[in-house]
């Protein structure tokens, strides 16, 4: 087989190809005999589902509303029981060993600059946090430091 009649035989596999049988009868009636059997029992299998929705709807609404009440009733205690360290920052504090030494001091400038940033903006959540986060490890660095000798 040559080039031209290799292109010949392509150009009519471009002519439409009329189906041996007609294929929408079959579909149509495969899909009204699929409706006539959904519409007969839709109620008994829904009837049978709706109250374990209902509960399963109801347990998961419940959990959602309890999971965020815990949240905001534990960030409410977190932000009210940050307002007296405010008073009570530590004095700046260099443990003698030269490995917690540059811990202690980064940790006194952050907490500088949270207290900066408090003043700036007293009702802060977040500021509060990190200011809380940071005197957190700054005890457990003076705990190391005191455990080490």
């Amino acid at each position: 087989m040559n080039e031209f009649e290799w292109r010949q035989q392509m150009r009519s596999l471009r002519q439409p190809v009329a189906p041996r049988r007609d294929l929408w009868g079959a579909i149509d009636a495969a899909l009204e005999a699929r409706d006539d059997d959904a519409a007969a029992a839709p109620a008994a299998r829904h009837a049978s589902r709706q109250p374990w929705l209902l509960a399963a709807a109801l347990a998961g609404a419940f959990l959602l509303a309890g999971s965020i009440g815990l949240r905001l009733h534990r960030d409410a205690g977190t932000v009210t029981g940050n307002a007296p360290a405010l008073t009570n920052a530590p004095a700046p504090w260099n443990p003698s060993d030269p490995r917690l030494s540059g811990a202690a001091i980064e940790l006194d400038a952050a907490r500088l600059e949270l207290q900066q940033a408090i003043q700036q903006s007293p009702h802060s959540p977040a500021l509060q946090r990190l200011l809380a986060r940071t005197e957190r490890q700054q005890t457990q660095l003076r705990q190391l430091v005191h455990e080490a000798g």
